[in-house]
């Protein structure tokens, strides 16, 4: 389903969308759509960016090798280990 969505624009930025939809052979809507998709992969690739960055701040240890993670785990759950 499609929604109706009233833009209005100058005639610069009309002029701008009407020539890019020209070069690609597509309507002025279709154009658009790429537009705001664009920006929404570019804010969501600054979100992601961001939140390695904090990831990395975080200076968190590396956890162990599997085998080691592997044997804790089970000392931890046997009798008398870790409740």
């Amino acid at each position: 389903m499609t929604n109706r969505l009233d833009v209005r624009l100058d005639s610069e930025h009309r002029r701008r969308l009407e020539e890019l939809a020209g070069e690609s052979g597509v309507p002025i809507s279709e154009i658009v759509r790429r537009l705001i998709d664009g920006a929404y992969e570019d804010t969501l690739r600054a979100r992601r960016k961001q939140a390695i960055e904090r990831l990395i701040g975080l200076n968190v240890e590396d956890p162990p090798e599997p085998d080691t993670l592997s044997r804790e785990l089970e000392a931890a759950h046997e009798p008398g280990g870790l409740h």
